[in-house]
């Protein structure tokens, strides 16, 4: 088929800027025969809505013949958002590490798709019920039900061809458990990364669980499965790990036990609010003590929690042989991808596999990078993988691509990190530059139209050099119970931007008349 293509850029610049399509360039629900294209996405959390909102907005000449399905495992779309209404306890997962108690650690207009802000009246920080909501109502606003399969779970898929041409056999486990096979031309993979528990093992921990004095529990367990601080009233508690769930949950933790440590290797990307004491990473246990790498210890521990990240695994791409797991490793296997549990390689911009069974636009991850803001870059990433799997001669060939690849790899080395050991991070303050770097890679092949701004809009880069103030100002107006007075008449983008420097400003205006002095906060965008 040929395509247009200067519709398609002109549709793909709408997208950018998030323009509504009228409804009637919208497939009929359950079109499916004669589908030009079939694509599968798994996932229904912000990356997978960005994929299926972008796929959506191509021009009607292009994918009304087009088989678009969205499988999603869990009752509804929300991702890591959405509440475990029934929490398993270990060694069974839950379906999120989410808590009852979470709030974002990000000022919640710098989390939106662009041109999608959030309701009015929302709080800067607010709990996790407002960010599930929103993803809600974003599938509602952009008519995207009708192609989520709710409670459809993706238990392999294995590639049936060669690199040149094929399909993807999928096998589909629906929601009265029978198992359903389909055939697809394109695979999105969406269904993010915080799943599988990273959990550190330590010299002696076994001794020190079997000799908890009686009366005494003793556990170590991962935060995935943290969900109410107050069952830790009155014990000593060692948080492991300096990341966001980390520092929030000892936090929480310190308000009801008798003591907090907060154990970190390397300096923390977040701190607790509290007196906690801070401690080195831990070394390892004896039958009384827990041993940190400093040679001090920690006496009449209770409970370990491990703030320690999760494992990067696709079961159902390992399930039909396309994903080698091999932990530490940085050995390419060029028919497959290889995850060593920290990086997925070899990947084209984060988004495409370079694996050589199947053609460069075949596969498509959305939503690997962290250390940013998730559904800016997952509209990034969706308007690349849109563009290339509508026109796949926008890709250079695949040798080219792994020589790009190994390029980035080598500057990574050449500014002192290891990219098998960094993976996916968005290191050196990085992401936004690497969202503009997707949309610019396409304008330069014309698959997007020449254009003078920037994807990621001005106002986000320059509220987070604010970062620190504002978070700790919106935490003051809390107190002060000023909060929702601020809020008022803030809609737009323009609006909340305004708030947020209105709020820094007076923050730190104040904090200069005190002399209260902060060390400079982490960005991360």
């Amino acid at each position: 088929m040929m395509f247009d293509f200067q519709w398609l850029a002109c549709s793909l610049l709408g997208s950018l800027l998030f323009r509504l399509l009228p409804l009637e360039c919208l497939p009929p629900h359950g079109f499916e025969q004669d589908a030009v294209k079939s694509i599968a996405i798994v996932g229904a959390g912000s990356a997978g809505l960005a994929m299926l909102k972008t796929l959506l907005d191509l021009p009607v000449e292009i994918r009304a013949h087009w088989d678009i399905v969205l499988y999603e495992q869990r009752r509804d779309v929300g991702g890591v958002w959405l509440p475990d209404p029934s929490p398993a306890l270990p060694p069974e997962l839950p379906e999120t590490p989410l808590y009852p108690r979470l709030h974002t650690t990000t000022p919640v207009p710098t989390m939106t798709y662009p041109g999608t802000p959030f309701p009015p009246g929302t709080p800067l920080y607010p709990p996790h019920e407002y960010i599930e909501q929103y993803h809600r109502d974003y599938a509602t606003r952009h008519g995207l039900w009708p192609y989520i399969k709710l409670n459809h779970t993706v238990l392999s898929s294995s590639w049936i061809g060669t690199s040149k041409t094929g399909h993807w056999e999928i096998v589909v486990e629906d929601h009265n458990g029978d198992r359903i096979r389909r055939s697809f031309d394109h695979l999105v993979v969406a269904n993010g990364h915080n799943h599988e528990p990273h959990i550190v093992v330590f010299a002696g921990q076994e001794t020190w669980l079997e000799n908890a004095k009686r009366g005494q529990q003793r556990e170590i367990l991962h935060s995935i499965w943290y969900r109410d601080p107050s069952q830790y009233v009155n014990q000593t508690v060692v948080v492991v790990g300096g990341g966001a769930s980390g520092a929030d949950i000892a936090t929480q933790v310190l308000q009801y036990a008798h003591k907090v440590y907060f154990s970190v290797r390397s300096p923390p990307r977040h701190e607790p609010a509290g007196p906690v004491e801070r401690k080195p990473g831990i070394s390892h246990f004896t039958s009384d003590e827990v041993v940190f790498t400093d040679g001090s210890t920690a006496q009449d521990v209770n409970t370990i929690i491990l703030g320690t990240g999760y494992d990067l695994r696709v079961p159902f791409l390992e399930e039909g042989g396309e994903v080698a797991v091999k932990p530490g490793s940085n050995e390419t296997d060029k028919h497959r991808l290889t995850t060593n549990l920290r990086y997925l390689f070899p990947l084209h911009r984060h988004i495409f596999s370079l694996a050589t069974s199947y053609p460069t636009n075949a596969l498509a991850f959305i939503g690997l990078p962290i250390l940013l803001s998730n559904c800016l870059s997952d509209t990034a990433q969706s308007i690349y993988a849109t563009s290339i799997i509508a026109n796949s001669s926008l890709l250079a060939p695949r040798a080219e691509l792994l020589r790009e690849l190994a390029d980035n790899e080598e500057d990574l080395r050449r500014r002192g990190h290891n990219p098998y050991y960094i993976g996916h991070r968005m290191v050196d303050r990085s992401g936004f530059d690497y969202q503009d770097g997707l949309i610019e890679a396409l304008r330069s092949k014309g698959g997007l139209p020449e254009k003078n701004t920037s994807f990621v809009e001005a106002w986000r880069r320059e509220i987070f050099v604010h970062v620190g103030s504002l978070k700790r100002g919106w935490k003051r107006l809390e107190a002060l119970g000023q909060a929702q007075e601020w809020l008022e008449g803030v809609e737009s983008e323009e609006d909340w931007f305004q708030l947020m420097k209105r709020v820094s400003a007076w923050q730190e205006d104040w904090e200069k008349k005190h002399q209260l002095v902060f060390s400079e906060d982490t960005l991360i965008y």
